[in-house]
């Protein structure tokens, strides 16, 4: 440290040798800090770490590439490459679903006077977790009239489905649909380093806006919604998520999907994008095989915009440093 130049020169056969060697040494010590084994704390300190590094000041190649710097003091210092981060908003913004949009059809229904039989009509907690397998909300209706035999049409449920959102409005302006935990934290991080952030949902625009809006009018302001019936397709559809990146100008590597659901991660993978799984009450049971990751909470499980980025597929393979592949040894990306 603080030499005026590199100790040494390498020839490109040594520096592969020595690049390789680094690369092993820093496998074993991500692997060690991953599984939280004993005696790894002298290993994993920030001088350490720079020296770990295939970018390591003290290593000068024949290349002539100037090195790029060791990150120093955790993820959380670097500015991330990732372009867009796209958010699902039922479930992912919010836990919507049980206590919002089940409670505003309910609403809906009775004020509408339907009935199944002598009853009213309602959708109780177990059917609804049933009927959330189906995109959007007026496809939700038709397809429940359609098993019951009831005599509803598409022209019904968007009449149905218009009273419905303004109730759902109501339910949020009175504090009864509070936003999940880290979806804050992790908003103001990407704002911050100059993430595009969309929200991607096959709800109606409306009734997104007003989640995205429990954010604030700053927040609010930065991020784009694609709702409701912007694309003919919904999700398992990669419809709306291919929008969003083409209207960004966007890679579809350098896009991390946000999502609650089986049928959102399905949206997720045909797009080819990397997809994080955040569970909620009606999906923590759904098979999310594929996934890039999955957790209960983005918060306590500690996804933050450096664990997005180091997801990416674009950056699978790129060389972060080993202090940054320490902190993020937990999501099980493997750079080196």
């Amino acid at each position: 440290p603080g030499h005026p130049r590199p100790l040494f020169s390498l020839s490109r056969i040594a520096s592969d040798r020595i690049t390789m060697f680094v690369k092993v040494a820093r496998f074993a010590v991500v692997a060690a800090a991953a599984l939280s084994l004993p005696g790894t704390e002298a290993f994993t300190s920030p001088a350490c770490l720079a020296r770990l590094s295939v970018n390591s000041p003290a290593l000068s190649l024949r290349s002539g590439a100037a090195p790029r710097s060791v990150v120093a003091g955790g993820v959380r210092d670097a500015k991330a490459t990732l372009s867009t981060l796209l958010f699902d908003c039922d479930g992912v913004l919010a836990d919507t679903e049980r206590d919002g949009h089940r409670v505003a059809f309910n609403m809906a229904f009775k004020e509408a006077g339907l009935k199944v039989g002598e009853q009213d009509m309602e959708w109780g907690e177990d059917l609804y977790g049933r009927l959330c397998e189906i995109g959007g909300g007026k496809e939700r209706m038709v397809g429940y009239w359609d098993k019951i035999g009831y005599p509803g049409d598409w022209d019904m449920a968007a009449k149905l489905h218009k009273r419905k959102t303004e109730i759902f409005g109501d339910l949020i302006q009175a504090g009864k649909i509070p936003l999940r935990n880290g979806i804050i934290e992790l908003v103001d991080e990407a704002i911050a380093a100059d993430v595009r952030i969309c929200v991607c949902s096959t709800s109606n625009e409306k009734a997104v806006q007003k989640i995205v809006d429990l954010m604030g009018p700053e927040r609010a302001s930065k991020i784009r919604i694609f709702a409701g019936d912007c694309v003919p397709r919904k999700k398992p559809s990669p419809d709306i998520y291919n929008l969003a990146r083409e209207t960004f100008a966007a890679r579809p590597e350098d896009c991390v999907v946000i999502e609650d659901s089986r049928i959102g991660l399905a949206a997720a993978l045909a797009a080819d994008m990397t997809c994080i799984i955040t569970k909620s009450t009606y999906t923590k049971d759904e098979d999310f095989e594929g996934a890039d990751h999955v957790v209960d909470d983005l918060l306590k499980d500690n996804v933050d915009l450096m664990t997005c980025e180091g997801l990416a597929r674009s950056t699978q393979m790129e060389d972060w440093g080993i202090d940054r592949d320490v902190n993020n040894a937990g999501v099980g990306r493997g750079r080196w």
